[in-house]
């Protein structure tokens, strides 16, 4: 079997990276690799700009790894966030600073401004396009779209918390018995309201969560993410399950109650899991969300998917360079993406854990009030070191 690499004395010119997903994680590993000179082309099923739901909060871990791709994100006067804020069912409020902090920004915004970087470097941006098949075979992927084919030497899946070719692939965390990491929905709104910009803040009830932050151009994002069996209990109507459940927090009726909602219908997405992933699928690697997902409570998904890109950029670097093999490749990104993001997620799932059920949320809330470093060492146990 003949093997084709970028340095083979058969220089291969086709496409070297093909990314499936143009979110965060997809857009920089673009980035990074065109502005080395790959050729690159990124698949992406919507058109820019559009909304995902998210809850649009960044940690200051990332700052310098955006700024280095071309973000210019001193110029968008983006709210900078330094205080958290978290509520019980009944009502109970703990206040901690937080010590790194983070920046609210919309996907809306940010993911349409990368792909703008993205294309000014030289990246095939393939929009509107959907991935039905990808196939490896003699070192060489085959992807299929709606409308041809494309032949590459390495792909990266970057397509979210679920995808068609998750399930065709079959991957081991959807063959998971549905429970309290795998069977979620997420309800987004952008609206105006009065709220401290520099404040997160996370207002748990019965069976989720709902955060709000402030978004550039002086809006907030208004989040939540709950069980699919809260929203079956409501006849399947979002509005009967917030006035039903959501209601109950105070801090929440106040919030829906009393604020300018941007959007006609709130952005929505189901069958969430928090189940353990795999980083590399059919010689795939997995970036962001497709990676391995963290619990929207503990605010730090939006750093992992950019941190991952930069991972799997350094280490295809070194396999288009010549200096390791596929299978040294895929270890070397497997173990880097373990080392980074795993204690992370563990730390998340227990924090899940313990929110949910009203009357463990409502003490736990209560207990912690009294010892704020614990909450402290929560956060920090969910977020990494600053990379650029």
């Amino acid at each position: 079997m003949e093997t084709v690499s970028r340095n083979s004395e058969k220089e291969y010119s086709g496409w070297e990276v093909a990314i499936i997903g143009g979110g965060l994680a997809g857009l920089s590993l673009s980035i990074l690799l065109a502005k080395k000179g790959y050729r690159v082309i990124l698949f992406e099923k919507e058109k820019y700009p559009f909304h995902r739901v998210c809850g649009e909060y960044i940690s200051l871990e990332s700052w310098n790894f955006l700024l280095n791709l071309g973000l210019d994100l001193d110029s968008f006067d983006l709210p900078i966030i330094k205080k958290l804020m978290v509520s019980s069912p009944s009502g109970n409020l703990i206040k901690a600073n937080l010590d790194f902090g983070g920046f609210g920004i919309s996907r809306y915004f940010i993911d349409n401004e990368l792909k703008k970087i993205a294309v000014k470097n030289g990246v095939c941006l393939m929009e509107g396009t959907k991935v039905n098949e990808v196939i490896f075979k003699d070192e060489l992927f085959t992807i299929s779209y709606n409308g041809g084919k494309v032949e590459c030497l390495i792909t990266s899946g970057s397509f979210g918390k679920r995808s068609n070719l998750d399930v065709k692939w079959s991957r081991n965390f959807l063959k998971k018995r549905l429970g309290k990491l795998n069977n979620y929905i997420g309800v987004k709104y952008h609206i105006r309201a009065s709220f401290p910009k520099d404040t997160i803040a996370l207002h748990n009830f019965k069976n989720g969560y709902c955060g709000i932050s402030a978004i550039e151009g002086g809006a907030y994002c208004l989040c939540y993410l709950t069980t699919a069996q809260n929203l079956i209990e409501n006849n399947n109507s979002i509005t009967k399950m917030e006035e039903r459940i959501l209601f109950r927090n105070p801090f929440l009726k106040e919030i829906f109650s009393h604020s300018e909602f941007l959007f006609t219908q709130p952005v929505t997405i189901s069958q969430i899991s928090f189940d353990k992933k795999t980083q590399v699928e059919n010689h795939v690697l997995m970036t962001g969300d497709s990676a391995g997902m963290i619990t929207p409570l503990c605010g730090n998904g939006m750093s992992m998917a950019l941190h991952s890109s930069k991972i799997a950029f350094e280490a295809i670097n070194l396999f288009l360079s010549g200096n390791i093999s596929r299978a040294e490749m895929e270890e070397k990104y497997r173990h880097q993406w373990k080392s980074h993001f795993i204690g992370r997620l563990r730390a998340g799932r227990m924090i899940q854990h313990l929110f949910g059920k009203e009357d463990l949320t409502n003490f736990f809330i209560k207990a912690i009030g009294h010892f704020p470093p614990v909450l402290n060492r929560l956060i920090k146990a969910t977020h990494g070191k600053e990379f650029e």
